[in-house]
């Protein structure tokens, strides 16, 4: 596994550059290591976070707006405050209903983030 070091111990938002990640989508990779990553996703109203999986343990929690979140095949809207849970290997996404971020967190790292930058 590529080392991809470890971020800052104090990381400012407003420091950190959006990167455009789909239509109506963008995210922030904030704090790091190889063994955990913290990451803002910004969704606009109709934004489709597609379905997908990956090897990686996921949470995830709703800073602002309302998500239809499907998980292996089950499908909820979720809005502020709530969050999620994504196994390794589960079929995931969203649509975005109401203007919103979500706060991601994943064990391991997603190496593939930086593999695409």
């Amino acid at each position: 596994m590529q080392k991809f070091g470890t971020s800052k111990e104090f990381i400012k938002g407003d420091e950190i550059e959006w990167e455009v990640v789909g239509e109506g989508i963008k995210r922030k990779i904030l704090a790091y290591d190889d063994k955990v990553m913290l990451v803002n996703v910004h969704f606009e109203k109709g934004g489709i976070g597609v379905l997908h999986e990956h090897y990686h343990s996921q949470v995830t929690y709703i800073a602002s707006g309302k998500f239809d979140v499907t998980i292996s095949g089950i499908t909820q809207t979720l809005k502020e405050g709530d969050s999620f849970y994504i196994p390794p290997h589960a079929i995931h996404g969203v649509v975005c209903l109401e203007t919103g971020m979500l706060t991601d967190v994943f064990s391991p790292m997603r190496e593939d983030f930086y593999n695409k930058n």
